[in-house]
Formats: C-alpha cells, structure tokens, sequence
C-alpha cells in the first residue's frame, strides 16, 4: 500500500540565461501540461487507484471515473509495468497529478488518423448501416460516414431519375460488404471521421471540378445527407460540400435532422477550399443578429430571456433568435439546483454581466435570484 502524501505543485521558472548555471537548466525536462501524453510505470495498484511514477514530476494517479473507465485494462496490470496516459489535472487529487488512459487511448487514434490521412493508408472497413446520404463505418472503435458523392464509381448508385427512395435502396445493397476506404477528415473535438472510397483518379477528377469555384461563392444546392455534425449539399453531379453544425443557422442547431431533410433545395457560401474538401455555411447568408444586438444591449442592462440548453459550464439562455448568453454554473450550489430553478423553454430575468458582441459573446446572471 503507497501512503498518499502531498505533492509539490509543477512549476516552471525563467532563469537568466548569462547565469553560470544556465546551461543546466537547459537539460531540465519540460513539465507536462494538461493534455499531454505522458508515459510512466505502475508503482502501486490500490482498490479504485493505480500509482504511477513519472520522473522527474513526481507521482500520477488514475482514480474515481478515469479508474472506472480503464477498469478492464487496469484488472491485467502489475507493478513495473509501462504505460502511457493522459495528464487530465497537474496537481489534482491530493496534489497527485491526475491521468486519464482513456483519453490517452482516444487521442493516440485521432493521431493515427491525421497520419492516415497524409499517408492515405487504405482500410478495409465493413459497411455498417446505411442512409439516404451515404454509409456508415467504424474504424478504431469510432463511427465515421463516408458520403455517397465519395463512394467509387463502382459502387456510386446510379439511379436515372435521381429518386432518393431509389438511391437510399441502391445503398443498402452495400451494407455487411467491405469496402477499401481512406479516411479524408478527423476532428476530435467534433467527434468527426469521414471516408471515401474514390482512388487517385477519381479524386483528380473531382479537384477539377473544385477549381471552378471560389472562397465567397454563393450557390444553390441539393441536400443529400444529413448528419450528427452537419448536412451535405451536393454542388454538382460529383461534387458535395459539408454545412457544418455551427454554420446552419445564427441560432442554436441540435439536430440537423430538424433543420432540412434530403431534397431540398438551398442557398449555400462557400467558406473554405482545403485539402479537397469544400466548406460551406447557410447562416452566412443571413444578417448577424448580434450586429443588431449590439445596438440594443449592454453590460449591466436587465433582460429578459429563455433557457434553451444545459452544459457543463451552465445554462444558455436566447435573448432574442440568434443570440444567448451563458448564465455560469457557479451561481448555483449544483447542477440540481440550476436546474430545478432554470427550467428549458421558461422565460426569466437576468443581468447582462458581459457582452461582447464583436466576439458573439455574453454571460448572464440570473437577476430574480438576487431580488
């Protein structure tokens, strides 16, 4: 059994660099940061926490929910053995410093997929499900889409009148076969993976059809997919773009089911080229209703406005379409409590504590609270 005994916070200091000692600082290693992969041994395996020594910073431990959610890894382990984790907290439990090995596992596999992606490694992969936009795979335990516009010619659906019913039926046909795929995109923080199936030519081809459009184009499409983190429209036969999530409306988006459906028609902006992929955004070409609101608003002004969603930080809260604030958790003595007293879809007053209109930003207090 280790005796838990309290930890010397990690500090970094500057040293004068004409010191006589200044080239040893050189050799100091660098503290980790939270975020950073770290690797160590297992000193010490308790009920509900592992030890784990990090020389020269000192002691880390996987404890609480991290335990929990590495528990079946954790069961094979010993003493001695290396392992690499996550740095969740510097000086956390007890002053330990906190690690995490299921996001160390996470973001060793977004890794790989940025170097699959410049190495465009080719993965046998099981199609899984299918839909009106395309297919679903999963690669590394994650769920990724692969677009129909990215399926090969071979396996691209070929229905003459162009009938979504039609389409969706010739996709299905593709579900429980393999299909040889490169993964194109992969952003962790938005849980996104997109594949395609097309080989070099066809990819050439479709970087011909990109060159004829420009950053600012505004354009109408045809949706052709819809998913968790946002909507494909297709530009032309050959050619989809992604509306992200966050650039379908001004307004909070949660469900891009509920905002379009397969078919229709709309009015997009092209926002980026990159990489072969083309971005595009539907709000864009809407007026900014926080330049409006910037004339209607300020810091220390009593609003009224409407809880729209709960997050880790709080609640936000719409004061008019398109623009809300966060009113902070830390006003509440828990989650229970805001949300018992700040119910979803119920009107209330608050204070505008700050607002940045130019940054789309503002944080509220809940003003009947202080009354």
């Amino acid at each position: 059994m280790i005796k838990e005994q309290k930890q010397v916070p990690l500090t970094s200091g500057v040293i004068d660099p004409t010191h006589p000692l200044a080239h040893l600082a050189e050799k100091i290693p660098t503290p980790p940061q939270k975020g950073d992969l770290v690797e160590g041994t297992i000193i010490a395996l308790e009920r509900g926490r592992v030890y784990v020594d990090l020389p020269p910073f000192g002691t880390g431990i996987i404890y609480g929910r991290e335990y929990l959610n590495a528990a079946d890894v954790l069961r094979k382990a010993n003493p001695g053995d290396t392992i690499t984790a996550k740095v969740v907290e510097l000086s956390g439990h007890k002053g330990y410093i906190e690690l995490s090995l299921k996001e160390a596992r996470q973001a060793a596999i977004w890794g790989e997929a940025e170097q699959a992606i410049a190495a465009e490694t080719i993965y046998t992969l099981p199609v899984e499900e299918a839909n009106k936009g395309g297919l679903i795979m999963t690669w590394q335990g994650i769920q990724g889409f692969l677009p129909a516009s990215h399926l090969s010619k071979e396996h691209y659906p070929r229905v003459s009148d162009g009938d979504k019913d039609k389409v969706f039926s010739e996709l299905q046909q593709l579900v429980g076969k393999t299909l040889s795929v490169r993964i194109i995109t992969a952003d962790a923080r938005e849980n996104k993976l997109i594949f395609s199936e097309r080989s070099g030519e066809e990819s050439e081809e479709r970087a011909s059809l990109i060159d004829k459009y420009h950053v600012g184009d505004v354009l109408e499409g045809e949706v052709t997919g819809i998913v968790d983190f946002g909507v494909f429209v297709k530009i032309e036969s050959g050619l989809e773009g992604l509306v992200h999530i966050s650039e379908l409306d001004w307004g909070l988006v949660e469900d891009p089911h509920a905002f379009c459906k397969v078919g229709d028609k709309v009015q997009v902006k092209i926002i980026e080229i990159k990489n072969d992929k083309v971005s595009l955004s539907m709000k864009a070409l809407k007026e900014n209703p926080w330049h409006a609101a910037s004339d209607r608003y300020k810091k220390g002004m009593e609003v009224k406005g409407v809880v729209i969603k709960y997050n880790k930080h709080g609640a936000l809260v719409s004061i008019e379409e398109g623009v809300a604030g966060l009113v902070h958790i830390s006003e509440f003595t828990n989650p229970q409590e805001l949300r018992e007293t700040l119910e979803l879809g119920k009107s209330y007053s608050f204070v505008i504590t700050l607002f940045e209109p130019k940054e789309q930003r503002m944080t509220l207090s809940y003003a009947e609270k202080k009354k």
